[in-house]
C-alpha cells in the first residue's frame, strides 16, 4: 500500500527541477537564433523541487522504516538499501558524465577541468563534499550536490534507528539544528562541515517530523488537505518572488520561504493509502504521475542529458524555430520524461536489484520464505 498523493508530488518536484533547467536550454536556443527568449516569470521557484525532494525524502525514511527502528542490524540493512537505491544509476551517470568530459571537454565549460582533479571526482563518488577548483562545493557531475546531503542525512537517520521512532527524529532534530547554529556561529569550518551546516538540511528535518505526526495519527480529512495544499503554493509563489538573483536563495530563507511551503504540500498529500488494485483503475493521467514518482530518481538524474541531446536535435532538424520557445521546451520536457521512464525500467531497477540481493542477501530469501507453498489440487489450506 502507498501513499499515492505523495508519489505525485514526488513526481511534481523532479518536473520542478526539469523545467528549470529546460528553460535555460530554451534560453541557448533563443541566443542561436531559433525565436525569442522567453520570459522567465516568478510563477514559483521552479528549483525549489529540490526542497520538495528533501522535504518527502525526510518523510520516506523515516515513514518506511517502521520495521527497522530498535531491530539488531537494523542499521546496517537501512543502508544497504539506501546504497541500493541511490549509488548504481548515479554511478552509472558520474561515469558516463566523466567519459564525456574526457571524450568532449568543449561540451562541459568550466566542468571538464575536473578531470585533472581525480581527488575531486573520487570524493564525488564517495558523496563526500568537495571544493571545485573555482571553490564551488560540487561533484563533477554537478546534480549530485543533492545527493551528497541525501547520503549525509542516511547517515545520521542510521544512528538514530537504535533509539526507535521517537527518539530517531529527536536525534534528528538535535543534529541538524546544532549542525546550522555551529555553520552560522563559527566561521572557517572545514568544507565538509561547512556544507552539511547548509540550513537547507532542516527540510529533511521537517519531512521526519511530519513521518512521526502521520504516524502518531494526523490524518487530514480533505477540507484541511486542500487548504494545505493552497498555502503551499501560495508559499512557493511568494518565494518565487522574493529569492529572486544569485545567492538570494542561500542561507535561512530557503527552508523558511520554500521548506515550509513544500512541508505544507507534503502534509496536504497524506491521504489514505492505495492497494495496486486500486491505482489501477485511477484516470490515465493520475497513474502516469505515479508512475513519473517512480521514476523520478532517473528522471533527476538523466534529463540533462535528455535536454541537451533534445536542444541539439531541434537545432539540427531546424524545428526550433517553428516550435517557438514554448514548443521546444515542451518537446525537450517530453523528451525527458520518456528517457527517464525508459531509464528507470531497463536500467535502474535491474541495477536496484542486483544491488540489493548482493547486499542485503537475507531480504530476498525471506521473501520466498514468506510466500506459501502451493496447495496440491483436491487439498484445503488451513
Amino acid at each position: 500500500m502507498i501513499l499515492i498523493e505523495v508519489q505525485i508530488l514526488r513526481a511534481a518536484a523532479a518536473l520542478m527541477v526539469v523545467w528549470h533547467h529546460a528553460r535555460h536550454e530554451a534560453g541557448l536556443l533563443a541566443l542561436r537564433g531559433a525565436g525569442p527568449a522567453l520570459d522567465p516569470g516568478t510563477l514559483l521557484p521552479w528549483w525549489g523541487g529540490v526542497d520538495l525532494f528533501f522535504v518527502i525524502s525526510g518523510f520516506v525514511i523515516v515513514h518506511a522504516s517502521g520495521r527497522l527502528f530498535g531491530v539488531p542490524g537494523g542499521r546496517a540493512r537501512f543502508l544497504a538499501h539506501r546504497v541500493a537505491r541511490v549509488v548504481p544509476l548515479y554511478w552509472l551517470v558520474s561515469l558516463l558524465y566523466l567519459a564525456l568530459a574526457l571524450a568532449r571537454p568543449d561540451l562541459l565549460g568550466d566542468a571538464a577541468a575536473l578531470v585533472h582533479e581525480p581527488g575531486t571526482i573520487l570524493a564525488g563518488f564517495l558523496f563526500w563534499p568537495a571544493a571545485r577548483p573555482d571553490g564551488i562545493v560540487q561533484p563533477l557531475y554537478g546534480l549530485g550536490w543533492t545527493l551528497n546531503y541525501e547520503a549525509f542525512f542516511y547517515g545520521l537517520f542510521a544512528i538514530g534507528l537504535g533509539f526507535g521512532r521517537r527518539g530517531a527524529v529527536a536525534w534528528l532534530a538535535l543534529a541538524l539544528v546544532t549542525l546550522v547554529a555551529l555553520g552560522a556561529l563559527v566561521p572557517g569550518l572545514p568544507v565538509p562541515v561547512r556544507f552539511w551546516a547548509n540550513p537547507i538540511v532542516l527540510e529533511f528535518l521537517l519531512g521526519a517530523g511530519l513521518a512521526l505526526a502521520h504516524r502518531e495519527g494526523f490524518r487530514p480529512g480533505v477540507s484541511l488537505r486542500l487548504g494545505l495544499a493552497i498555502l503551499g503554493l501560495l508559499g512557493l509563489g511568494l518565494a518565487a518572488r522574493l529569492l529572486v538573483g544569485d545567492g538570494a536563495a542561500d542561507g535561512v530563507l530557503r527552508p523558511l520561504l520554500v521548506g515550509v511551503p513544500a512541508s505544507l504540500l507534503v502534509a496536504a498529500a497524506l491521504g489514505p493509502k492505495r492497494q495496486a488494485a486500486e491505482i489501477a483503475v485511477l484516470p490515465v493521467a493520475l497513474r502516469g504521475l505515479v508512475r513519473l514518482g517512480d521514476a523520478s530518481y532517473a528522471l533527476y538524474l538523466v534529463h540533462p542529458f535528455a535536454l541537451r541531446l533534445g536542444r541539439e536535435a531541434l537545432l539540427r532538424l531546424d524545428l526550433a524555430a517553428g516550435l517557438h520557445p514554448w514548443g521546444s521546451l515542451a518537446v525537450m520536457v517530453a523528451g525527458s520524461v520518456v528517457a527517464a521512464l525508459l531509464v528507470h525500467r531497463c536500467v535502474e531497477r535491474p541495477l536496484t536489484r542486483w544491488a540489493r540481493a548482493r547486499l542485503d542477501p537475507g531480504a530476498a530469501q525471506n521473501r520466498v520464505r514468506a510466500v506459501p507453498a502451493p496447495v496440491p489440487p483436491g487439498r484445503r489450506s488451513d
